[in-house]
């Protein structure tokens, strides 16, 4: 937009968005402070960044005092590593709400810049912390919406009947075939994951339009990023996500406390990202210590605020729900 368009200073939401906006945040804060949970800061900026293969940092360079020939810094995707360093030093329960950065991601539901809840309960497990991420949405939303918790592998086998812990290649490139949405079956995609992933998101979470709060638990191994696995026939991560009338909204894990273990998961995503020509950040290494340290038995969850405002403003584009997005900033 050019300087000289009307419009071109002014914020994209309306002054009633807004206020929502304002609205939500004073209801997280007093639901944690009757909770008995803290609120923490940390900083926004980091030596290290996040190893994820899904993501990517954005970066800027320090040349003040102390870093002569520069020193990289990585905008963080996620307070989680900083917030499990304060949970090993016995923080006890604490939530951040707090601007995150991801490069790359710009669209109906994403902005490089978009605000997060994150939270962590010691000595919960993550039924009792579905349990208190759906009394605090429904608290935040005009009105109570219905509520279903079902596995990763119920919904596969309730919309697609298929299993997806056992399921082939061969069986999930057919459904994916069958359903038209590559085109061909010459079509390769990374792994059972980047299969699973392309069923998820085109067949089954359309389906949970309207479905009020659905969360989904178990998710397979493959997929347990920083959560614990439970074992057993197969072994699962102890994981949930939270969707909200088919939008994805909360993300969450038992935590993973072996230090060891976890190195080892950031080496191999490491290693896939060095496979796919992308960006080898360095590890955080404070918040490896950390876990060696010892953290808490606990579970977490991240909640993307944005989308819920979407949600409760009926908003059809994460834009409306922002002052300045990204072409407005």
């Amino acid at each position: 937009m050019s300087p000289t368009e009307p419009g071109f200073w002014q914020p994209i939401a309306s002054l009633e968005r807004l206020q929502s906006r304002a609205e939500t945040m004073a209801g997280i804060r007093r639901f944690f402070h009757r909770s008995g949970v803290m609120e923490v800061e940390t900083p926004a900026c980091s030596a290290a960044a996040t190893t994820d293969p899904a993501l990517d940092s954005l970066s800027s360079r320090y040349t003040g005092p102390g870093a002569s020939d520069g020193r990289e810094i990585y905008l963080h995707t996620s307070p989680e590593f900083a917030m499990k360093r304060l949970l090993a030093a016995g923080s006890g329960p604490i939530y951040q709400i707090c601007k995150v950065f991801r490069d790359g991601e710009l669209g109906r539901f994403h902005n490089p810049e978009f605000t997060l809840l994150e939270w962590y309960r010691p000595g919960y497990d993550i039924q009792q912390l579905m349990g208190e991420v759906e009394v605090l949405v429904q608290s935040l939303l005009p009105t109570p919406r219905s509520v279903e918790r079902v596995s990763y592998q119920g919904l596969f086998q309730r919309f697609l009947g298929i299993d997806p812990h056992r399921a082939s290649i061969e069986t999930l490139r057919r459904q994916v075939v069958e359903r038209g949405l590559l085109g061909s079956g010459n079509v390769d995609l990374p792994g059972r994951d980047g299969w699973l992933e392309l069923l998820l998101t085109h067949c089954i979470e359309p389906q949970l339009a309207d479905s009020g709060l659905c969360f989904v638990y178990d998710y397979p191994l493959s997929q347990a990023s920083l959560a614990r696995i439970r074992p057993g026939d197969p072994p699962l991560a102890e994981r949930f996500e939270l969707y909200l009338d088919g939008l994805e909204l909360a993300n969450g894990f038992q935590e993973l406390a072996d230090a060891a273990e976890q190195r080892h998961r950031f080496e191999q995503e490491l290693e896939r990202r060095q496979r796919e020509g992308r960006t080898q950040p360095p590890l955080d290494e404070r918040f490896l210590a950390a876990l060696k340290a010892g953290l808490p038995d606990c579970s977490g969850v991240a909640l993307g605020v944005d989308r819920l405002l979407m949600r409760i403003t009926e908003a059809n584009h994460i834009n409306e729900v922002l002052a300045f997005p990204l072409e407005k900033a």
